[in-house]
């Protein structure tokens, strides 16, 4: 209750410490004008004991100092003091384009390029709980796997659907990009965002992959592009008459297309070579595409000295009913 109690004029409560000097001076001041008899006889003094008005009569002047403490307080304008806020959340519309060619499949990440970015992508979702986010899916071709949404529990199921072999087989760079673009471009929210994660060379499609990098620089938004294999050789699983057999092959990312339609469109490039550096990326690009929070706050403050004037009112009354009904005296 107190937490919440302020005072417009608190220097006016200072008075209070005056008010221990008014008591002292009040006791002396009366204890000075009552009249006394000096008698012998102890007898005497026994049957002139004080009677129970006599020893109250002091009451008196507690109402009165008590009123004036109530009054100061009262004049320094106590107010109570409630706060509200509310949030204006500025979200950030991320449209993920994940390739799911048969490449991915290689198992220089664990348990392979697919599942691990897979799961990373899930908990990048799941840590941007106030941004609308879409998945995209392309090998040979490009499909939209979930549009924007907030709904995060359905994307993440969504993601975790994705599976090569859903659509030819390839690397469709332009047709990705182009996909990811057509479900952001109408967005209404400040920042766009795509996040572009292969593994290998442009070698499908019918959308050149610089155009759609023009295109999504026209619609101001920003790509970033993530190359996730090793550096030289990955174990890649072959399924033969005799089961699955590993062949190492080469790794080929285009480095330099990746990288140049990040820097048009205003984004990063990161080389992802472990599945413990492709979580580093996710973190740094949920870093650098932080959702904005403004928060609003408002004060209001009620004013509370009314109750204590009617207080000290009634204490003055109750200090003149006793003073003139109760403890009157004779002049």
């Amino acid at each position: 209750m107190m937490e919440n109690m302020v005072f417009a004029h608190p220097h006016i409560l200072w008075l209070l410490l005056a008010l221990p000097f008014l008591a002292a001076w009040i006791f002396l001041r009366e204890k000075g004008t009552h009249p006394f008899l000096h008698y012998p006889d102890s007898a005497f003094r026994n049957v002139m004991k004080k009677t129970w008005k006599q020893r109250l009569c002091p009451v008196v002047h507690v109402f009165r100092l008590l009123a004036l403490a109530v009054l100061i307080v009262a004049l320094a304008r106590p107010q109570s003091k409630s706060k509200s806020s509310s949030k204006n959340i500025e979200g950030v519309d991320i449209v993920m384009a994940m390739d799911i060619s048969g490449s991915m499949l290689a198992e220089d990440f664990s348990p392979n390029r697919l599942e691990a970015s897979k799961q990373l992508a899930q908990e990048f979702v799941k840590a941007r709980t106030n941004d609308r986010i879409a998945v995209v899916a392309f090998s040979g071709e490009a499909y939209t796997q979930c549009p924007l949404t907030i709904d995060h529990g359905i994307l993440a199921n969504r993601i975790r659907q994705l599976k090569s072999g859903l659509i030819p087989d390839g690397t469709a760079l332009g047709d990705g990009l182009a996909v990811s673009i057509n479900r952001i471009r109408q967005s209404s929210a400040k920042s766009k965002v795509i996040i572009l994660l292969t593994d290998g060379v442009n070698n499908a499609g019918s959308i050149d992959p610089l155009t759609a990098s023009d295109i999504a620089k026209t619609y101001g938004v920003r790509v970033y592009t993530i190359g996730v294999g090793t550096q030289g050789l990955a174990p890649y699983p072959y399924k033969t008459p005799f089961g699955v057999q590993y062949q190492n092959v080469q790794v080929e990312i285009d480095e330099p297309l990746l990288r140049k339609i990040a820097q048009e469109t205003g984004g990063s490039y990161f080389r992802a070579t472990s599945k413990d550096k492709l979580k580093s990326v996710f973190e740094e690009i949920d870093k650098l595409e932080k959702t904005k929070i403004e928060v609003l706050s408002f004060e209001h403050r009620a004013e509370a000295f009314k109750p204590l004037v009617w207080i000290a009112l009634l204490l003055l009354l109750a200090e003149l009913a006793a003073r003139f009904f109760i403890f009157k005296t004779l002049p």
